[in-house]
C-alpha cells in the first residue's frame, strides 16, 4: 500500500545553512525540525531527504564524511521521536568540482528530479498526497517536475509550516 511522503532539503530547512557543512558540531537544527520530523512519523509519512552536496566533488569533504555526518543527524532525529526513511544526495556539481569523475551534469543534481525519481522507484510513494519542503527554487522545480507539490520554507518554525501544509491538504481532501 502506498504511503505518503515529505521530502525535505537539507541546509535551510532541516539545519542552518552555513556553507558546505560537514561536521557533526557544525549542525544547527531548523526551529522545528526536530518537532517536525517526529509529527510526521506519528503521522506515517515516509520522511526523505534531497540534498545536493557539491562540497563533495568540489573536494571540501568526502562521501564518507558526509555519511558520518548524516548519521549523526539521524541519531539527533531519532532521540527526538522522529525518523528518515533515506537521505538522498548528489555529490556532482557541472563546472567547480575538482573531482572529475563528480565534475558532470547530472539527472540528481535538484532543480534535476532524479533524487525524488529515486525515491519513488526504491519506496511505494503515494505521489497524490506528498510534497516536498525546500529553501530554493530548484527544490520546487525538483519537486515540480517529479510531479509533487513543492513549498518554498525561507524562515521561522519549520513544524508551524510544515503542520498548515498537512492542513490544507487534509482540507482539499474533506477531511
Amino acid at each position: 500500500m502506498s504511503q505518503r511522503a515529505v521530502f525535505f532539503d537539507r541546509d535551510g530547512v532541516l539545519d542552518v545553512d552555513t556553507g558546505y557543512i560537514s561536521r557533526p558540531e557544525e549542525i544547527r537544527w531548523i526551529p522545528g525540525a526536530l518537532d517536525t520530523l517526529a509529527l510526521l512519523k506519528r503521522k506515517g509519512y515516509l520522511v526523505f531527504v534531497v540534498t545536493n552536496q557539491s562540497g563533495i566533488a568540489r573536494g571540501y569533504f568526502t562521501v564518507e564524511t558526509m555519511n558520518h555526518l548524516h548519521a549523526f543527524m539521524e541519531k539527533e532525529i531519532e532521540a527526538a521521536g522522529g525518523a528518515i526513511d533515506h537521505i538522498y544526495f548528489c555529490p556532482h556539481h557541472p563546472t567547480k568540482g575538482v573531482i572529475p569523475e563528480l565534475t558532470i551534469r547530472c539527472s540528481c543534481r535538484k532543480p534535476q528530479p532524479g533524487l525524488i525519481l529515486q525515491a519513488f522507484r526504491d519506496y511505494d510513494v503515494d505521489k497524490e498526497h506528498s510534497f516536498l519542503v525546500g529553501d530554493r527554487m530548484s527544490d520546487v522545480d525538483a519537486a515540480l517536475g517529479a510531479g509533487i507539490p513543492g513549498f518554498l520554507f525561507q524562515e521561522g518554525n519549520l513544524c508551524d509550516f510544515v503542520k498548515r501544509i498537512l492542513a490544507r491538504q487534509a482540507s482539499a481532501r474533506g477531511i
